[in-house]
């Protein structure tokens, strides 16, 4: 019996996988993943050294935790086709938007213990945001070994599923806005002089610092942007900038529309 079984190990699955490695929770042996493109499985097992397997039912029989990291649109394919291997004991857990938690359990059996959670790609340099719910079968007990899993590549916290949709707005969705934001930012500093590989670093770096104050000062963000702008100095110049061009506008309505988005999809 494996530990923990990945049914997909694209990035979302790696990123885990190495998470779950360097945190020493599970020794490579005791996890197995599964995936159709063999380029990916020959990847993590030469990588991470863990199992791997072409065969889905055995890894659903022989899985304490089975993790779906593969596309919405094949979810019930796969439990429909494992939903008679999975026991008791076995927790499956869901990583993709608009996967409900009643949904796995209208195909998999309302008996069974569901998690439903939501990581994103910073995952992959160990600093993924993940949202985490639980349904009522799962123990104290087995919900801190999950926290623990998600914890190994970033942070990770417990909401309930009505906010679910929310979270694919505010972390889920939310990295291709700040590349957006970095992809601007660099392209004015080269049209300024800087060098392209340069400009990447600065922006990035000051976006990382900046979201690191928020995180580890608890000082509210407009005091922190006060705090830079000086008096008839630079920083307010761009700012008012930004506000007559409805730059927090625009992030509202896009965040909206996502979060709208998301909730269609979980409502299907």
């Amino acid at each position: 019996m494996y530990k923990i079984g990945f049914i997909g190990c694209g990035n979302m699955g790696k990123a885990m996988i190495g998470g779950i490695i360097n945190s020493r929770i599970y020794k490579a042996d005791e996890i197995i993943a599964l995936d159709l493109n063999e380029c990916l499985l020959s990847e993590v097992k030469g990588v991470f050294g863990i199992n791997t397997t072409r065969d889905t039912l055995y890894l659903a029989e022989n899985s304490r935790i089975i993790i779906l990291s593969v596309k919405p649109n094949i979810y019930n394919i796969i439990l429909n086709e494992i939903k008679d291997k999975i026991s008791h004991d076995t927790i499956v857990i869901s990583i993709a938007p608009g996967i409900s938690i009643k949904s796995i359990e209208d195909v998999i059996g309302s008996d069974k213990k569901v998690i439903r959670t939501m990581p994103n790609t910073p995952a992959l340099v160990n600093e993924g945001m993940s949202a985490i719910c639980i349904s009522n079968k799962v123990s104290e007990v087995e919900k801190e070994e999950v926290l623990k899993i998600y914890s190994s590549f970033g942070i990770a916290e417990i909401v309930s599923e009505k906010l679910m949709d929310c979270v694919v707005g505010v972390s889920g969705s939310s990295p291709a806005y700040v590349y957006m934001f970095i992809e601007a930012m660099a392209d004015v500093a080269v049209l300024a002089g800087m060098p392209r590989d340069k400009a990447y670093k600065f922006a990035a770096q000051s976006i990382m610092g900046s979201a690191k104050m928020v995180l580890d000062t608890g000082i509210h963000p407009a005091a922190l942007k006060d705090m830079v702008c000086s008096p008839g100095g630079t920083t307010i110049e761009a700012a008012a900038v930004l506000e007559e061009m409805g730059f927090r506008s625009s992030v509202i309505s896009a965040m909206k529309s996502c979060i709208k988005k998301s909730s269609k999809l979980t409502s299907k």
